[in-house]
């Protein structure tokens, strides 16, 4: 395993991270294609005994029901100051008001919910899962600020947003000695490249780690262009994907035939190779799908190769927000 600082901190973090949106109990959730408690465990054990450290979940993920499997799993495999334990906060948890978003109150109640739910007194990263534009900036990030003075959380980082958001989140951060954001957890993958206009350029100035989710487009880069499958059918209405994208697959396809790995170490290698990037979110409901991303950190493509499989891509709209 590889490891990297997240950002600009001094904390190292495995190159893979395990995405842990996968393991819940799916009548508590969106989901049905979650793995349940048993099933999940010998996957989050997996992924410990090869040397990933980076564990990433959210509040919402399984009505909270994947903070419970994940935090019982990492308890009985891993010793905590070994590991690097992420969750989000911003969607809604229970009906009602302040049952959602970024404001103090939910903020506060919701780190506690998390942490109860985790078994654990801290999370290192405690993230923003996408942008409230209800609440003031300046009350989101103070609260987050008082999150990490109280030792609840050791970083913060955000998710999918738009740039000026987030610029205006660490300005506001600075202005006011508060903590900023470390990392931006963000889709981006070879079909959807929209990052790369102005948020990873914004992340390299600040010093900020990139974290992308959905680095095999839901599946999409690891199966032919016609294949569909029920997670991808469940998603249909939340990403949108082109014709042009077509190229792109088989072009993943035809390199990883030449180089006789599957399609997913292609696709992965590819993002590893970007230079924002610090560790990929790959969820795993197989043993084979840990065992392909933690194989795409040795697999070194040559420029022609990623020259090629750039080069079919065109503008998409606004995708994960």
């Amino acid at each position: 395993m590889q490891y990297v600082k997240l950002g600009s901190t001094g904390m190292d973090v495995s190159r893979i991270c395990l995405g842990c949106m996968s393991y819940g109990v799916s009548d508590r959730g969106a989901h049905e294609w979650t793995l349940d408690e048993e099933t999940s465990r010998p996957l989050i054990r997996q992924a410990l005994d090869a040397g990933i450290n980076f564990f990433d979940t959210a509040n919402m993920y399984s009505d909270g029901t994947s903070e419970e499997i994940v935090g019982r799993a990492l308890a009985d495999f891993a010793r905590r100051d070994e590991i690097v334990l992420a969750t989000k906060v911003h969607f809604r948890m229970r009906p009602g008001p302040n049952g959602a978003g970024l404001s103090r109150k939910a903020i506060m109640t919701e780190i506690d919910n998390s942490l109860t739910r985790l078994g654990t007194d801290y999370v290192d990263l405690y993230q923003i899962h996408r942008y409230d534009a209800e609440t003031p900036i300046e009350e989101t990030m103070e609260a987050l600020h008082d999150v990490v003075k109280a030792g609840k959380a050791r970083y913060i980082g955000a998710s999918s947003m738009y740039a000026w958001q987030f610029a205006k989140a660490q300005y506001t951060a600075r202005e006011n000695g508060w903590t900023r954001f470390v990392s931006m957890q963000n889709h981006y993958n070879l079909i959807y490249r929209e990052e790369e206009r102005e948020m990873l350029p914004l992340c390299v100035d600040q010093g900020v780690g990139v974290l992308p989710w959905s680095p095999l487009a839901r599946g999409r880069l690891t199966r032919d262009w016609d294949t569909t499958t029920g997670r991808a059918q469940s998603d249909l209405g939340m990403f949108f994907y082109q014709d042009s994208d077509r190229t792109i697959v088989e072009t993943v396809a035809r390199i990883a035939e030449q180089r006789d790995v599957p399609r997913a170490q292609v696709a992965l290698a590819w993002l590893l190779h970007q230079s924002p990037v610090t560790a990929p979110i790959v969820g795993a409901t197989k043993p084979h799908h840990l065992d392909d991303a933690v194989a795409a950190l040795d697999l070194v493509l040559t420029d022609k190769e990623i020259e090629e499989l750039g080069a079919p891509y065109t503008p998409h709209a606004i995708s994960g927000h």
